[in-house]
């Protein structure tokens, strides 16, 4: 397709009630990837303006939709009022981001092994309910939500256990204090609480606040300078969610994985840790799969997925990077999902320029 069909399904694009960035060459202020048409990347513009159209015509409050391939921004679109520099709730797409600094934290020494119990790194704490099988819940256990703490503070329980713990004047002794439901690894149980005990464990070890240790080690090295996240009672920062984040920059984590951890010639996770941590090692719920924190499917994609339709969409076959911001009911949680494989994948034909 040439450029000036490309632009006419730009301005369909504007017409269907988007505003869009895409189609100029050159990266934007702060924008770390050339702006592009879809095809100099290899993908249908049509296949891309046939997904917004869908959008519109479902009345689905998608907010933003982002897509980068082969390096490129290929699409750059808002809804009103939302625009490239606000910040938007990410929810639970904060875990997956909460796991790569564990693994910074891992690849530093600060953290020795994944398989160090929990306990471990809170001596001298008084904690309930303790029997053999809390003792032998390690970090590991924490990332795969394979605990066996009786959480019960998911969408899946009413956030019950949620209620609980936000009554409570000491959250990590709370989650720590919980019944044990069964001996840690049997099973796949999506917890909030031991997200929040990866927060207050990456406290301990690095001596600083987990979003001031982000700042350091992984904000700073992507460019990412405007990120609002809120703290427990306790002081701690909420490690399973209340992060806001402009879109493109939960689209700099997710291109920092397609790279194996390395921004530009810098490297800032290991390799060993992506493909560890992007590897699905439990039965999942909401996905296949589930790994540190990330969701995994059997098709190679991987993907930080957050209440009410927040999705960073990485797929290293395609070597595309997609983000969904969202404000989506419940019955279409998966609406993203389903726009990534009937439009973007099939979109994204060939390696090279169309």
């Amino acid at each position: 397709m040439g450029t000036g069909k490309c632009t006419a399904r730009v301005l369909c694009c504007l017409l269907l009630g988007w505003a869009l960035v895409c189609g100029e060459a050159g990266a934007g202020e702060g924008v770390p990837w050339p702006k592009a048409p879809p095809e100099a990347a290899g993908m249908r513009s049509s296949a891309l303006a046939d997904m917004l159209r869908e959008v519109r015509d479902k009345g689905a409050p998608i907010d933003s939709i982002t897509v980068v391939r082969k390096g490129l921004l290929v699409l750059d679109a808002y809804r009103y009022p939302y625009r490239p520099d606000a910040r938007h709730v990410l929810h639970s797409c904060t875990k997956s981001i909460v796991s790569a600094l564990v693994g910074v934290a891992l690849d530093r020494g600060l953290i020795s092994e994944l398989d160090r119990t929990v306990l471990g790194f809170f001596p001298g704490a008084s904690i309930g309910n303790l029997d053999e099988r809390k003792r032998r819940m390690t970090l590991r256990h924490l990332l795969t939500m394979t605990a066996g703490l009786e959480c019960r503070d998911s969408h899946v329980h009413g956030w019950e256990g949620m209620a609980e713990l936000m009554k409570s004047r000491d959250w990590v002794t709370h989650i720590l204090s919980l019944p044990m439901h069964e001996a840690p690894g049997e099973r796949f149980e999506y917890c909030n609480g031991a997200s929040y005990l990866l927060s207050a464990i990456l406290t301990k070890v690095t001596g600083m606040r987990t979003r001031d240790f982000a700042r350091e080690a992984l904000f700073g090295p992507l460019g990412i300078t405007d990120v609002g996240w809120r703290s427990g009672r306790d002081g701690i920062d909420v490690g399973w969610g209340e992060m806001r984040m402009r879109p493109h920059d939960l689209a700099r984590i997710g291109c920092l994985y397609l790279r194996k951890g390395r921004w530009g010639r810098r490297r800032v996770l290991s390799e060993h840790w992506v493909t560890e941590s992007t590897k699905g090692w439990v039965d999942g719920t909401l996905f296949d799969r589930y790994g540190y924190q990330w969701w995994v499917d059997d098709g190679g994609i991987y993907m930080a997925v957050g209440y009410k339709g927040q999705y960073l969409f990485v797929v290293p076959e395609k070597e595309l990077v997609a983000v969904f911001m969202s404000s989506l009911p419940r019955e279409d949680f998966y609406l993203p999902d389903t726009l990534l494989r009937r439009y973007l994948l099939r979109g994204a034909l060939t390696p090279s320029p169309l």
